[in-house]
């Protein structure tokens, strides 16, 4: 089995995408380095995370992660209706709220 990044949830079936070049920080401070792919989906499931580009990263590599969070729902590889707002994206939040 291939390694993945320590962003990458246990549940979350889904390969990396490129090198770890983010680190993904939770209300509390924890912290985890992170691939872009599972950066963002870690982000989309933290309530006020926040995200930044790690030394080496390529330029632009934490604004693409965050706006990457905004589309995604929070724990997605979860099935299952998805209705209330803490099961849905950012962006279909503001855009139910008429933003």
């Amino acid at each position: 089995m291939d390694r993945r990044c320590p962003a990458a949830h246990p549940e979350d079936p889904t390969p990396c995408v490129g090198p770890v070049s983010v680190r993904v920080l939770d209300a509390a401070g924890a912290v985890a380095d992170g691939c872009e792919h599972h950066g963002a989906r870690m982000l989309a499931s933290l309530a006020r995370g926040s995200v930044y580009a790690l030394p080496e990263a390529p330029d632009g590599v934490a604004i693409r992660v965050f706006k990457a969070a905004d589309g995604i729902r929070p724990f997605c590889w979860i099935d299952g209706p998805r209705t209330t707002p803490s099961q849905l994206s950012r962006a279909e939040n503001r855009a139910r709220q008429g933003c």
